[in-house]
């Protein structure tokens, strides 16, 4: 699990960058614009919404701008299609990774990300390939200094979070999607900030990775996925210890 909760403060950090040039907001939209059209533009009424509203709100995307994406989705403001296209392969070093991306264009789309996987050493595989290494949970991500790890454990366990690990510098919460935004407003209740709080897919088991090449590939393969306009998630089973990490840091 170390592994998925260095990525993720790789996200964190990456996804401020992202909101300064737009990047981010840009991508939520075509979320909220996907959760509105299937299942209608009240978030009371729509689960899938308010995830990508909260998301919204996380990224502090302007009120204006989320409800121009949800009359999009309901088609007030015309007809956009996007379809939601999950890619599975290979990195370096055999390590899974999945990505999810919502495009317009599958014939684009598709050939883009088969040739960053090429372009980092990685393959494109069939589907199914990976996604059987992956359980769709609710992760949470708090900072080690935020709580006392007992306290934490403690709401945490009472929310309805089955796993708690502490991965170095933050603790790791994941809990059945169903328990999600209960746990969230535990720890909302409890004035407790959260690094990450969203609906992801926790690998099964990681892959050590000790080579620093390797993952220098890894980590640029991800960062040319986050970097593709229509990609929203890469999930990925690596475990690359601390010290190597802090040298790809640097």
């Amino acid at each position: 699990m170390s592994g998925h909760s260095h990525w993720a403060g790789i996200k964190h950090k990456k996804a401020a960058n992202d909101a300064k040039r737009g990047k981010l907001w840009s991508k939520i939209a075509r979320i909220i614009i996907v959760a509105a059209k299937a299942g209608g533009g009240d978030p009371s009424q729509n689960l899938s919404l308010r995830y990508a509203i909260d998301k919204a709100k996380q990224a502090n995307m302007p009120k204006d701008t989320i409800e121009k994406a949800i009359k999009k989705g309901t088609g007030e403001l015309g007809n956009i299609d996007y379809v939601e296209v999950l890619y599975e392969g290979y990195a370096s070093g055999g390590v899974a990774l999945m990505v999810e991306a919502l495009t317009d264009n599958r014939n684009r789309t598709a050939p883009e990300i088969k040739k960053i996987f090429e372009k980092r050493g990685g393959s494109l595989g069939a589907t199914g390939c990976v996604h059987w290494m992956f359980d769709k949970k609710g992760l949470i991500v708090v900072k080690t200094d935020a709580c006392e790890e007992e306290d934490l454990m403690e709401i945490a366990l009472g929310a309805g979070a089955d796993d708690m690990k502490n991965v170095g510098e933050v603790y790791e919460i994941t809990c059945d999607p169903d328990s999600y935004n209960q746990l969230k407003d535990a720890l909302k209740e409890k004035s407790i900030e959260t690094e990450i709080a969203e609906i992801s897919m926790v690998p099964q088991n990681t892959i050590p990775v000790s080579d620093i090449d390797t993952a220098k590939k890894i980590i640029h393969m991800i960062e040319d996925f986050e970097d593709h306009d229509d990609v929203q998630n890469v999930y990925a089973n690596f475990d690359i210890p601390d010290d190597i990490m802090n040298q790809l840091a640097e």
